[in-house]
């Protein structure tokens, strides 16, 4: 009879943490807010939340004004036909990097999550580039999979013979 009490108090136990462990999991929620866009770090943690929250139209807000942008119905498919899957990865933004008084460069992390149990997921270190235009920092280039290819790039024109 003493082992049936013993057993039963580690299951009640167990039971215990398992209901405190989902009720933490489902009424905590870290609310990540906007920052500053004065700063180029600022408009990439801003760009990245804006993906994140599906609000494409002021991620779209932050790209370079520049020759063959994107426009906001591509841009928005790329993300939503998942040709771009943000669902998976994480930018962690390091160090930035003025090269002129309108252009910066900023260190990002590109930390993908794990595709199984067992493994501990990747990331890979790469940089962003911004341009100042209008006073405000733009993107201009940003790693994959937060930017396309073919963004920016020209359109071909077939030649005629």
């Amino acid at each position: 009879m003493k082992h049936d009490r013993f057993l039963l108090g580690i299951l009640v136990f167990i039971g215990l943490l398992v209901i405190a462990a989902l009720t933490l999991f489902f009424t905590y929620h870290e609310d990540q807010t906007y920052g500053a866009e004065d700063t180029p770090e600022g408009v990439i943690h801003n760009y990245v939340l804006a993906l994140q929250n599906y609000d494409f139209e002021r991620a779209y807000g932050y790209l370079a004004d520049k020759e063959n942008k994107p426009s906001l119905d591509y841009f928005r498919q790329a993300f939503l036909n998942r040709q771009l899957d943000i669902t998976s990865a994480a930018i962690q933004i390091g160090k930035v990097e003025m090269t002129g008084s309108n252009q910066a460069l900023v260190d990002v992390t590109v930390v993908y999550a794990a595709t199984d149990p067992f493994s501990s997921g990747s990331s890979s270190n790469m940089t962003a580039s911004l341009v100042k235009q209008n006073d405000a920092w733009r993107i201009s280039n940003m790693p994959y999979p937060y930017w396309g290819w073919d963004w920016y790039q020209p359109t071909a024109v077939p030649v005629k013979p």
